[in-house]
């Protein structure tokens, strides 16, 4: 039976010549798009999780007598377990497929979150909040958006990773104001429940309508011609020796110590520093919790616009110069951060919150493309592990920021400390400059 693809007159890539003809109109959509939208709505179902410890930290506190640090360590168990799983979750995807590594890791999300409702002991959250759902969460990383996008896309990957990329900004634009109104009204206990079952939810479309690869379908990647080798092909290596394999040959590269280095400050200036404090810190100087998770959330808004605008610009523009611009802004406006709290929202404060909001995760997109330019085929796993590093920086931003917290009484220092470290990944992508390697075929060693 043969299994070649061919291309009609009309220049749309054809189904196998075996099978029933495509009678479908000329007008509908590639099914990539139909793929790309159920991945969206993983990201944006699954995350509600991600600012929740920062919203509950007040709760948690004012039942358990809870340090901010105590708190911090279980986010930055998350952050670690996220980061460590994410290289792993590519390879997984490849050999038991995206459906059933995204089912089961929003249900581990699902368990970790409601069980949460019966902790009555630090540990207990660690486990539930820390492992579980870090676990879960770690399956869906990176790996999951750049999988998709690469295995789907030849044409517009930067667009639809940026707008993927978003899908967490716009989860916690659903989520934050509801799970605030939750805890203040209701009870944390609520709002995790609202996370548990949501991440349930979003499992149903993609049991029913997620599929592995286009040639499933007998299709192309949208933007693929006929004869264009699969980017995204892979071999037949078992799923942790690929995914070590890959990592021995990565750190073998200087690209890739400058990527993770940068990445990880990143880590450190999102979720680390903002994601998991910014609500309590803006507290600390009489704004409403709610007020706060608002701006969280509006924050979301403006990641939605930058991270799409990142992705297009990335498909435009140098990536290495993206970086410079994005790593150097987000510096300045930390470090102008402590200034502008005040008890009520006023217009440099919510300057901070769109410039802020514009730069959030706008670093993604580039960073991928430079992934995929120097180690071709195995970029998923290789930005699962320059992931890793981001989740990292992530956690020791969050547990250091929480203990600067209970010594000082504010969180200045982490501030300041964010907007330096910001400085040093300029620095660090300064080194990314000179002529960028070419692709690496699928099996071929990576470029050096």
């Amino acid at each position: 039976m043969t299994t070649e693809l061919t291309t009609p007159t009309d220049g749309r890539p054809d189904r196998h010549p075996d099978r029933r003809p495509d009678r479908r109109p000329a007008t509908r959509p590639h099914y990539a798009w139909i793929v790309a939208a159920v991945s969206l709505l993983v990201l944006v179902g699954s995350a509600g999780f991600r600012s929740a410890p920062g919203l509950m930290m007040g709760a948690w506190n004012s039942q358990f007598g809870w340090s901010h640090a105590t708190i911090g360590i279980a986010v930055s168990v998350n952050l670690v377990l996220y980061g460590l799983t994410a290289p792993f979750a590519a390879a997984l995807m490849d050999r038991f497929g995206v459906r059933l590594v995204t089912v089961c890791a929003l249900l581990t999300i699902s368990v970790g979150s409601g069980l949460t409702v019966l902790m009555t002991r630090p540990w207990q959250l660690i486990l539930c909040w820390g492992f579980l759902v870090g676990l879960g969460s770690g399956s869906m990383a990176g790996a999951f958006a750049t999988t998709i996008s690469g295995r789907w896309f030849r044409a517009r990957q930067g667009l639809v990773l940026g707008v993927l990329t978003a899908g967490g900004a716009t989860g916690n634009l659903i989520f934050l104001p509801v799970l605030s109104w939750l805890v203040q009204n209701e009870g944390w206990k609520a709002a995790v429940m609202v996370v548990s079952l949501c991440a349930t939810a979003v499992s149903v479309p993609v049991l029913l309508l997620m599929r592995e690869r286009p040639a499933d379908l007998g299709l192309l990647p949208y933007g693929a011609r006929p004869g264009e080798p699969d980017a995204e092909a892979v071999g037949g290596d078992r799923a942790l020796s690929r995914t070590l394999r890959v990592l021995r040959e990565a750190v073998r590269v200087r690209q890739f110590w400058l990527l993770a280095g940068s990445f990880s400050i990143c880590g450190a200036t999102t979720v680390g520093v903002v994601g998991t404090h910014f609500i309590p810190a803006a507290h600390d100087h009489g704004m409403p919790e709610t007020t706060a998770a608002s701006l969280l959330a509006l924050i979301g808004v403006f990641d939605v616009i930058g991270t799409v605008a990142s992705g297009w610009l990335t498909d435009r523009i140098d990536s290495r110069r993206l970086l410079l611009v994005y790593y150097a802004l987000r510096g300045l406006s930390l470090v102008l951060l402590p200034q502008l709290f005040a008890g009520s929202v006023k217009p440099p404060f919510l300057a901070f919150v769109i410039f802020y909001g514009l730069d959030w995760v706008a670093t993604v997109p580039p960073t991928v493309a430079l992934c995929r330019r120097q180690f071709g085929a195995d970029a998923p796993i290789v930005f699962g592990w320059v992931l890793a590093c981001h989740q990292l920086g992530g956690a020791i931003a969050a547990t250091a920021a929480g203990a600067l917290r209970d010594h000082y009484g504010n969180y200045d220092l982490a501030w300041d400390g964010a907007g330096g470290l910001c400085a040093l990944a300029v620095l660090l992508c300064l080194g990314l400059r000179g002529r960028p390697a070419a692709t690496v075929p699928p099996g071929a060693p990576a470029a050096r």
